[in-house]
């Protein structure tokens, strides 16, 4: 298996850096690696068809006479090549072999193997986040893989040589470690395993100078540390080092040099004694804090802060803090800073020094209280003319508010806690000057609060007179002493409201409707507000004529009227009154029957509303036409051809008639012609009993009801009218 052609492919192969896998050129036949060790290299073929067999040949490349052959069923597919030499070049080919034992495919590959293993001289940690390992070289071997595994979790880190170091690993824990050596075949099984455990973290330090001669620290609790260790000393140099061994987690150094810079050191060991990483820190102790600190308001809304003079300060910084959390500073080689302030205001002050080692402790913080706001955004309501609430909005700063109204001739003064007060007893129509003014016990008293003038409302009038000038129109009068004031006089009723305005005393009301009760008040207004109404005083205005009026003649001298109910009217009186006569009636009803009416008479109609306090309402209503006389001497002759002719009186000759007679056998009518005073029924039914009615035509279309009936029974002379005889008159005939 050693000829020229595998020497070519050896060759070949190590040009190629030990390609993967080569096919057969005629059969697609192949052969691929998967696994190498320093010992030993696993590969896989396909099954070739009509193999009955496999056949697998190693032969070393640089060491001569080392090869090895092995022979497979044609049910496996792979195999491991075991016995191997470490670091070794093998040309390997696989061939296909049919029952007969001849050869039906080949194909080769070249792979070298794993470096051998590596054996650990050493594994110490010297960092908390590291483990350093030491191992004797490997021949072949072109890196090693250190692993340090920790329970399930493992971290792998690549190294050329020995020693190497693998870090990100978790401080005071025990690793185990391994190592592999890598080839450009592969790596090597894990060495036995060593274990090494990290170092303790160092703790990290907080430092301050809590005054000129002392630094103080404290850190955290560290994982597994029986105690710490912390040395400082002037970073210069000079001067000795001082160290301190604690259990605890904090430490104060003191008696140190102001203004100077040290160098801290601090690790921590374990119960065995073995220190962990070491931290590093320089801190500067900085001046002492500024003394004799004064405040003092220099003007409105100007602060000036002061303090002496600081030795090894080279420049000084004022913090001042108000109450509502917001900071400013300022910056100076001086002595003394100004700085804005508002009213209301708590401000804390505080003074620190600086020089070239930084800022010195906090000294005393002082405070200090601004005077408080003034209100100057009040306002003033007019609860009545001689009463005036004054509110606004609460100000900063002020447990007390004083509201003082002055005018020409008196004072008022209010105090209260609440940002309002209401001053009574002011007078009307009088001009005040109003301050309020807050105060605090901290700030004292703000004078500078700025006052309004104010005028109060008018003073209420006086309703002197009402009076009825025309129909739905009132007067009014007043008497008042305001300067310059308008009245607004309001008639109040269940009807509603109405009003006049003047500027003057007096007013009219128009359209007032009848029948109605009013109560009548007026105020006063001005441009400082509106007084007090006046007091009430009681209007009535006259009754309401009904809007209808109806005549009924009832007989022909009684006319009865009916019409509908006045509001406000009580008592009616109702006259008809003709050159003829007159006919009147008084009632609290909304009807009445007037008696001694002349038939055929124009009447002028009238009627009188009275309210219950007299007040009257004359109404006139459209005239009123009496009904025409009933005609008399009503009587019936017998006509011959079986007749009957009715003849009466009239009473004028220019009224038509009409006549009506009623029985059980018939009922007949006839209208004579203008002015005539009979009238002829023919073919009346004989022996029957019959009503007779004359009665004078109106226009409006009924015939009148009231005349007289008369009764005549007609008799039979064999088959004609015989006798008429009279009856007398009807007993529903009633007056």
């Amino acid at each position: 298996m050693c000829g020229a052609k595998s020497k070519s492919l050896a060759f070949a192969g190590l040009l190629l850096n030990c390609l993967g896998m080569i096919f057969s050129a005629n059969t697609g036949f192949s052969v691929s690696i998967y696994d190498v060790t320093s010992r030993s290299i696993s590969l896989r073929w396909p099954k070739f068809s009509g193999a009955s067999s496999y056949r697998v040949t190693a032969t070393s490349v640089n060491t001569v006479g080392h090869s090895l052959l092995a022979h497979f069923s044609d049910v496996t597919l792979k195999a491991t090549l075991t016995s191997l030499i470490p670091s070794t070049v093998y040309a390997i080919q696989a061939e296909a072999i049919d029952k007969n034992g001849i050869i039906l495919a080949e194909a080769q590959i070249m792979q070298s193997t794993a470096p051998d293993i590596p054996v650990i001289d050493r594994a110490y940690s010297k960092l908390s986040n590291s483990i350093t390992v030491e191992w004797r070289a490997v021949p072949g071997a072109t890196g090693y893989m250190l692993t340090a595994q920790d329970g399930d979790s493992f971290i792998e880190t690549v190294v050329k040589n020995s020693p190497g170091t693998v870090t990100g690993l978790k401080p005071a824990t025990l690793y185990r470690i391994a190592i592999r050596s890598i080839n450009s075949g592969g790596e090597s099984q894990p060495s036995p395993s060593r274990k090494a455990k990290t170092v303790l973290a160092a703790p990290i330090l907080s430092v301050s100078s809590p005054s000129c001669d002392s630094i103080a620290l404290s850190w955290q609790a560290v994982y597994m540390a029986a105690g710490f260790s912390v040395s400082l000393m002037r970073s210069d140099g000079l001067g000795r080092m001082l160290r301190e061994n604690t259990t605890n987690t904090s430490l104060i150094f003191t008696n140190l040099d102001p203004g100077t810079l040290y160098t801290i050191k601090a690790y921590a060991w374990n119960a065995n004694g073995m220190p962990g990483d070491d931290f590093t820190y320089n801190q500067r102790t900085i001046p002492c804090a500024p003394v004799n600190i004064s405040i003092e308001e220099d003007g409105p809304g100007h602060l000036l802060v002061s303090w002496s003079s600081v030795s090894f300060g080279h420049y000084y910084v004022v913090f001042v803090k108000s109450d509502d959390g917001l900071e400013v500073h300022c910056n100076t080689s001086h002595t003394q800073c100004h700085f804005q302030s508002d009213c209301g205001f708590t401000y804390f002050i505080s003074v620190f020094a600086y020089n070239k080692a930084g800022q010195s402790p906090l000294g005393d913080v002082f405070n200090y209280t601004t005077a408080p706001c003034c209100p100057s955004d009040f306002r003033a309501a007019f609860v009545s003319s001689d009463t005036v609430r004054v509110t606004w909005a609460a100000v900063r700063g002020a447990d007390l508010y004083e509201t003082r109204a002055a005018s020409w001739s008196s004072a008022v003064l209010c105090n209260d806690t609440a940002p309002a007060c209401t001053l009574s007893a002011l007078q009307c129509d009088t001009r005040y000057r109003i301050t309020v003014r807050s105060l605090s016990e901290a700030g004292g008293t703000n004078t500078s609060c700025a006052p309004k003038h104010v005028a109060t409302a008018p003073c209420s009038p006086e309703i002197k007179n009402i009076s009825k000038e025309g129909l739905s129109v009132i007067s009014v009068r007043w008497e008042s002493h305001n300067e310059d004031a308008t009245y607004v006089v309001t008639a109040r009723g269940e009807p509603g409201l109405w009003h006049c305005t003047s500027t003057g005393s007096s007013c009219t009301l128009t359209d007032l409707p009848c029948g109605s009760a009013f109560s009548v008040s007026a105020i006063a207004k001005s441009p400082a507000g509106q007084s007090l109404p006046s007091y009430s005083v009681p209007l009535e205005t006259d009754p309401c004529c009904p809007n209808d009026l109806i005549l009924t003649q009832v007989t022909q001298s009684v006319t009865n009227v009916s019409w509908s109910a006045g509001k406000g009217a009580q008592t009616y009186i109702t006259t008809l009154e003709s050159p003829k006569g007159q006919a009147k009636c008084r009632t609290l009803q909304n009807y009445c029957l007037l008696g001694c009416i002349t038939c055929g008479t124009n009447y002028t109609v009238s009627l009188k509303a009275i309210s219950e306090t007299g007040l009257t309402s004359t109404c006139t209503y459209q005239g009123y036409s009496s009904s025409a006389c009933c005609p008399s001497g009503v009587k019936l002759y017998r006509l011959s051809n079986n007749g009957i002719r009715v003849f009466w009186r009239a009473s004028d000759e220019t009224i038509n008639y009409s006549t009506d007679l009623r029985g059980s056998k018939g009922n007949f009518t006839c209208i004579p012609s203008t002015g005539g005073s009979h009238c002829d029924i023919t073919e009346i039914p004989c022996g029957d009993v019959y009503t007779v009615v004359v009665a004078p035509l109106t226009d409006k279309g009924p015939k009148l009801t009231f005349c007289p009936k008369k009764i005549y029974s007609v008799t039979c002379s064999g088959s004609s009218v015989g006798m008429v005889i009279y009856r007398g008159k009807s007993n529903a005939e009633h007056i």
